[in-house]
């Protein structure tokens, strides 16, 4: 009786952190400072299956596959593979989800020596809200 108690607890503490985790789904929109002042929008659009992540993060000069997603919990990383010129570097992002929010760091290799980057990505909202139900006819 006791085993089948702790079974069913167990099962039960581990749906509820299961239930707690961010969910990643969706667009996402970020400002993001860049070179020279000049601040530029990324749009990632993320889809999750499980514990991997796949997607697109899309900035001024397209969209580009993201590589190595990964979700934990409220957690997030991934890599930007960028090929400028026969060259090729990475951009690294790993993020905190907040609610609506997720506060990223993204690091560069191969792309000089830039630092780390801190911004905060939004979920993206409708264009359009849904509008409200038409009023009921009056009783004739």
């Amino acid at each position: 009786m006791m085993k089948k108690l702790g079974i069913t607890l167990l099962f039960f503490a581990l749906g509820s952190v299961t239930a707690l985790a961010a969910d990643f789904n969706g667009k996402w929109t970020a400002d993001v400072p860049g070179r020279n002042g000049n601040t530029q929008t990324l749009t990632f659009d993320f889809h999750v299956d499980g514990t991997t992540l796949t997607g697109t993060v899309t900035t001024p000069r397209g969209s580009i596959d993201i590589s190595n997603g990964k979700v934990d919990g409220d957690n997030i990383s991934f890599d930007q593979v960028m090929n400028f010129n026969g060259n090729s570097f990475t951009i690294s992002y790993k993020g905190t989800a907040d609610g609506d929010t997720i506060k990223f760091t993204r690091t560069f290799s191969g792309g000089g020596d830039r630092p780390p980057q801190e911004f905060v990505a939004k979920r993206a909202t409708d264009a359009a809200p849904t509008p409200a139900p038409a009023p009921a006819a009056p009783p004739q």
